[in-house]
């Protein structure tokens, strides 16, 4: 039996994130490359895990389930950038929580050519991985205890808090202190950020949009000076646009982000909570090449091996 160790937890440290804001060892192969392909060729800065080779994971179910259809079918998001994003034309997937949940297919034995991905909703979640939908689920996910209730937890592989957007010439926001009755924040219409401002601030005003994207649209035109959810999603957008935006401030909440899985599979939450330990080069690699351009350091969170 192997067991692959690679290393691919997000982990927005409590270091240098929360300052900011708040086994198988298998034959090399390369699974596609970070933003997707089609496992030809491939860049080892880019693609910094190895596809293991005669893989075996006694009392997982999952894995055994995967094993039996040939492939992983991984539950993701699709509209985050940098995180989980998809590319209406190409169609090709990318983002760090993306290439850990490939990172975690790989140390499984499973190439690109056999992930399956499907774009799940928050709000059904942990129905997917109930039902068995999916085999495990990698998105901004936060372990909570309500849902540990129905759901297990890998990691955290990555750690954040409500944070803010700004723009990269804005000198006078740096953080939520600088908040007042000239400065319009933006969020996800009813999300917990936008009330949590609302509750705190009182005298700012605020707008609401169904999507994360209109909203730093409205950051960018001027018509809302700062942009607030998990600050993870933020680095996204100033990863995406470093001369126009940036991120300031510390976190106004602690957020940890989990892989999800099917209750009670402790073979396959164990080995996935082994690859983040071991694996710090790799998961720093990952975190680089999808988030690096933000210009904030991270460090890895240690897993929590309950």
């Amino acid at each position: 039996m192997r067991r692959t160790k690679t290393l691919a937890a997000i982990g927005i440290a409590a270091t240098a994130l929360l300052a900011l804001t708040a086994c198988n060892s298998g034959t090399p192969s390369n699974p596609g490359g970070t933003g997707g392909g089609d496992g030809d060729g491939g860049d080892a800065d880019k693609t910094p895990w190895t596809v293991a080779e005669d893989v075996a994971l006694e009392g997982s179910p999952t894995f055994d389930a995967m094993e039996e259809r040939g492939k992983v079918v991984i539950g993701v998001k699709e509209d985050q950038p940098g995180l989980g994003y998809i590319d209406v034309t190409t169609q090709e997937r990318s983002g760090f929580d993306v290439d850990i949940a490939r990172w975690i297919a790989a140390s499984l034995g499973f190439d690109e050519d056999q992930i399956d991905f499907q774009a799940i909703a928050s709000a059904n979640r942990e129905q997917a991985i109930v039902n068995g939908d999916i085999d495990y689920y990698v998105g901004t996910y936060s372990i909570t205890d309500k849902r540990k209730e129905q759901i297990d937890f890998a990691g955290p592989y990555f750690i954040t808090g409500q944070g803010l957007l700004v723009a990269a010439d804005d000198d006078t926001i740096k953080s939520e202190k600088d908040l007042n009755k000239d400065t319009t924040v933006c969020s996800a219409t009813g999300s917990t950020p936008i009330q949590n401002i609302r509750t705190n601030f009182p005298e700012v005003p605020t707008k609401e949009f169904d999507l994360y994207s209109a909203c730093v649209e409205a950051l960018l035109n001027g018509t809302v000076q700062a942009v607030t959810t998990d600050q993870a999603i933020l680095i996204g957008y100033a990863a995406q646009d470093p001369e126009k935006l940036k991120v300031v401030g510390e976190p106004f909440t602690v957020e940890k982000y989990g892989v999800g899985l099917a209750k009670g599979d402790d073979a396959l939450r164990q080995h996935i909570n082994d690859l983040f330990t071991d694996g710090n080069d790799v998961w720093q690699q990952i975190f680089d090449n999808n988030l690096g351009s933000s210009g904030i350091t991270v460090e890895q969170p240690e897993v929590d091996a309950y």
